[in-house]
């Protein structure tokens, strides 16, 4: 087999393997805050609070290991990590079915947030494995994957809660997950070699290496703008199905819900093939400022909508929107990565993403208690208002810079 069939055999393995993955974790999406209910948790703020503190828990278990797994992937070999994440998910998701008491439910969520991360070791391998030439379409691409997961998951996932209850949705994950993993056991060559090295790593090497933002100062804003993304979306996540459950009454809400929120996954998945692309052509940099204000288009007016059929339709297009943000930040993260660190520098775009994930919940609570439910689409719309100005200013900048270097060289 040439190289070429090589690298796009393995990538093809690890997008199926991804879709399908994330099929599995978007199925739980739903079934979480029913299941917080079916285990007696019915007051209002009680929910959020429930709903909130897991999704940070979470999020925030993502971003102190998402540094670990960056170096243990460089150490050695990024396809054992995914399939790490990818089985580890399995057990866990698998164990939630289990569980009695709400607080049973929060801990098996973070302890699933410690162990996956399925995205950003399916990130860290593709990056290895595509040529740099590729690197902004296949990494575009495999983000379609993660937003086609996200909505047939949810679509999945409703459809069973509301026939079989959640507890079966949680098994329905765990054999989603262990396909995933075989998939990716079985149909990936990881061609990257470890560096000859003893085999166990010291404590320093396992932590955030900070040494790259001196080394690459681009990263420092590239990694803001992850962060302010992953907050923004992640303020209304945990909120989004109650927020349904608000406008929908009787057994039909879990479907609904499912609808709403994997509807604009779908839209995201098709933005994100098509986005990632053109803009290569177009600017990395450009599509990030036109996503960004396009999403706070679509986001602004979810806060007044008072009915799921209307809010769907704002979802869908704040999808399309949201779904070329993170290729082109990936895009531009592979382009700034140095050679035989793409775990490392992965690892912590990731750690700073889910801490943005962690932040998020805890502000959406806060805001749904105080303001009620829809105020989070506020919060959301004007962060994402502020990445497409910070954005846009710095590419002015780069632009003035760039204007006056050739003004010196006579150019």
């Amino acid at each position: 087999m040439s190289p070429d069939a090589s690298w796009k055999r393995s990538y093809g393995a690890v997008w199926i393997a991804e879709l399908v993955a994330i099929t599995g974790f978007g199925t739980t999406m739903v079934a979480i805050p029913f299941h917080f209910k079916a285990l007696g948790v019915t007051d209002a703020a009680d929910l959020n609070f429930w709903n909130g503190l897991t999704a940070s828990t979470t999020a925030l278990a993502l971003a102190l290991m998402a540094p670990v797994w960056g170096a243990l992937a460089d150490a050695y070999g990024r396809k054992l990590m995914l399939m790490r994440a990818m089985f580890g998910g399995a057990v866990l998701i698998g164990a939630m079915s289990f569980v009695n008491e709400p607080w049973q439910l929060a801990a098996l969520r973070t302890l699933q947030g410690a162990v996956t991360g399925t995205v950003a070791a399916a990130t860290v391998l593709t990056a290895s494995l595509v040529p740099q030439a590729e690197a902004g379409y296949r990494l575009g691409l495999l983000q379609t994957a993660v937003f086609l997961g996200n909505s047939f998951g949810p679509l999945l996932g409703g459809a069973v809660s509301a026939a079989l209850g959640t507890r079966m949705n949680f098994l329905a994950t765990a054999g989603i997950l262990l396909v995933a993993g075989v998939l990716v056991a079985t149909g990936v060559h990881d061609a990257y070699e470890p560096p000859a090295r003893a085999k166990r790593l010291s404590f320093r090497e396992l932590l955030p290496d900070l040494s790259l933002l001196a080394r690459t100062p681009v990263l420092a804003g590239l990694l803001a703008t992850v962060f302010a993304v992953q907050f923004a979306t992640a303020v209304a996540q945990p909120i989004l199905a109650l927020i349904v459950d608000d406008y929908v009454a009787g057994p039909s809400a879990e479907g609904v819900a499912g609808l709403v929120i994997g509807a604009g996954s779908a839209a995201g998945a098709i933005a994100a093939a098509l986005i990632g692309k053109v803009s290569g052509r177009f600017g990395y940099g450009r599509t990030l400022v036109l996503c960004a204000f396009g999403a706070f288009a679509f986001y602004l007016p979810q806060g007044f909508a008072r009915d799921p059929w209307t809010l769907l339709a704002l979802r869908i297009g704040s999808g399309v929107f949201l779904g070329g943000t993170m290729p082109s930040v990936n895009a531009l993260i592979a382009g700034n990565c140095e050679k035989g660190r793409q775990g490392a520098t992965y690892g912590l775009s990731t750690s700073v993403q889910n801490a943005g994930m962690a932040v998020g919940p805890v502000v959406g609570t806060a805001v749904a208690n105080t303001f009620g439910r829809p105020a989070v689409f506020f919060v959301t719309s004007a962060v994402l208002l502020g990445v497409g100005a910070m954005v846009s200013r710095s590419l002015r900048r780069a632009f003035a810079v760039s204007g006056r270097a050739e003004e010196r060289h006579g150019t």
